[in-house]
């Protein structure tokens, strides 16, 4: 059985960084892709950033070139990253790492296309 285990995150002052991990574990088939969402109280949850098996990654657009996702891929060990710089009080959210075992063609960043869900991490940025 697949599990994502998250872990990182918690509370920091505008400005500030934070990083993410998601530990994936139970794999028995390929995976194509994973992601990082987000969901704020009262607000849909929203894609952050995705990250195929080759490396190709893709970002929303409110978080370019402040948040960077990556991988480790090593044998037995599949971890998923979410470095958070330059933090706003508009990034607070519960943060969710999710994958996919389903090969779309690209990276997708739609909630729907992702099949296994981490068990969320709290991030709050104060001003």
């Amino acid at each position: 059985q697949v599990q994502l285990e998250q872990s990182g995150g918690g509370s920091v002052e505008a400005g500030g960084s934070l990083r993410l991990s998601c530990a994936a574990s139970g794999w028995t088939h390929t995976r194509y892709c994973m992601g990082w969402f987000r969901q704020a109280p009262g607000r849909e949850r929203e894609p952050v950033a995705g990250i195929d098996e080759s490396g190709t990654s893709t970002y929303a657009n409110s978080v370019k070139g402040r948040f960077t996702i990556s991988q480790d891929n090593a044998k037995n060990k599949n971890t998923l990253y979410l470095q958070m710089n330059v933090l706003k009080p508009e990034d607070s959210a519960m943060y969710y790492c999710a994958a996919s075992s389903i090969d779309y063609g690209g990276v997708p960043l739609r909630a729907e296309q992702y099949n296994y869900w981490g068990q969320g991490t709290q991030v709050t940025v104060s001003s």
